[in-house]
C-alpha cells in the first residue's frame, strides 16, 4: 500500500432549510424529515503521518472542540485505518470555520472530509459508496455532507435523496459564541411534543419552491420543529430572530438544533445589510454571510 506524506480535504456546514422531527422511537432517535443545504463555510482537515493518532485544533471555538477519541475526525481515522487494516497512524490538524455547537454540523462536516483525507493518506482504495456507509456510522449529518449541494434527509436524516435546486441563495448567519447542546434541545423538544405526534414528511412546498428559484416562496417555507425548543432554552434566540425579519429577510430560522439563526436574502448586499442590522441590534455575537448550495467534501 501507497502512502503520501500529507493530504487536505475540506467540507461545508449545513443549514437545514426545514426540519421535521418526530416522536422519539425505542432506539433513542427521532425520526427527520428535513431539505439540507451545503453552504459555504468550510471545515478543513489536514491528515499528516505520524506514529500514533493524534488531533489538533485551530480557529473558532478551537477551546472547546475535544482533540480525543469523542471527536468524529478522530473516529472517522479509526474507521479508515479498521477497513484497511491498519493502525490510525495519523495526525489530523482541523482548521475551523463553522461555528461549534452552533447547528451547523461543523463536527459532522470535519468527519466527512477526515474520512476522505485518511482514505487518500492510506490509499485505501475505497469506493464512495463504501465511504458514505462508514459516514452513516459516524452520525446521522455525515452523509450529507459527503454529498453537498441540496438534498432531502429522512430516517435518521442520513437516507440522502438529491432534491432539484435551482438557483443561488444568499444567507446572513447571526452566530452565536456559547452554543446549544443537541441533546438538549432534543429533550426540550420530547417535553413539548404532543401526543401522538405523526412521523414527518418532507416539506413539498419547500422542494418546489426551491426547483422553481423561487426566493418569496422559499423564504416563506423555511420552519424547523426544533425552533420552539431552542428559543425556550436560548429565549433572546428570538430577538435575533425578529431582527432580520425587520431587516426584510425573505425568510428566517434556526438551523438544526440552534443557535445559530439564517436569514435568507435577495442578493449578497441584501444579506450584509441584514448581518448589520442585528449587529447593529445587538442580536448576534457574529455574522457571516455565505451562499448556497455547494458541493460536499473533497480532497484539495
Amino acid at each position: 500500500m501507497s502512502t503520501r506524506d500529507a493530504v487536505t480535504a475540506r467540507a461545508p456546514g449545513k443549514l437545514n432549510l426545514s426540519l421535521g422531527v418526530g416522536r422519539r422511537r425505542d432506539d433513542g432517535y427521532h425520526p427527520l424529515a428535513t431539505v439540507f443545504q451545503a453552504v459555504s463555510l468550510y471545515e478543513e482537515v489536514v491528515a499528516t503521518a505520524a506514529d500514533e493518532l493524534t488531533v489538533t485544533v485551530e480557529g473558532p471555538g478551537a477551546e472547546v472542540t475535544p482533540t480525543d477519541a469523542t471527536n468524529l475526525a478522530w473516529r472517522a481515522a479509526e474507521l479508515v485505518a479498521a477497513e484497511v487494516g491498519i493502525e490510525p497512524a495519523v495526525h489530523l490538524h482541523l482548521r475551523k470555520q463553522v461555528p461549534v455547537a452552533g447547528g451547523m454540523a461543523g463536527g459532522s462536516a470535519d468527519a466527512a472530509a477526515a474520512l476522505l483525507a485518511c482514505e487518500t493518506l492510506w490509499d485505501a482504495g475505497l469506493t464512495r459508496e463504501r465511504i458514505a456507509l462508514l459516514a452513516g456510522e459516524l452520525g446521522a449529518d455525515v452523509p450529507f455532507l459527503l454529498h453537498g449541494h441540496t438534498a432531502v434527509g429522512t430516517g435518521r436524516g442520513d437516507l440522502i435523496s438529491p432534491a432539484l435546486c435551482r438557483g443561488r441563495y444568499h444567507w446572513a448567519l447571526a452566530t452565536r459564541r456559547s452554543g446549544l447542546s443537541t441533546a438538549d434541545v432534543y429533550g426540550r423538544f420530547d417535553d413539548l411534543a404532543e401526543p401522538g405526534l405523526a412521523d414527518p414528511e418532507p416539506d413539498r412546498e419547500l422542494l418546489t419552491a426551491l426547483r422553481a428559484a423561487d426566493l418569496e416562496a422559499v423564504g416563506r417555507n423555511l420552519g424547523n420543529d426544533l425552533q420552539g425548543a431552542a428559543l425556550e432554552l436560548a429565549p433572546d434566540l428570538a430577538q435575533t430572530v425578529a431582527a432580520a425579519r425587520s431587516a426584510g429577510a425573505l425568510g428566517v430560522v434556526v438551523t438544526g438544533s440552534g443557535p445559530t439563526v439564517a436569514a435568507l436574502a435577495r442578493s449578497r448586499r441584501h444579506a450584509m445589510a441584514i448581518g448589520a442590522a442585528v449587529t447593529a441590534a445587538g442580536q448576534a455575537d457574529e455574522v457571516a454571510w455565505v451562499v448556497g448550495p455547494v458541493g460536499g467534501a473533497r480532497v484539495l
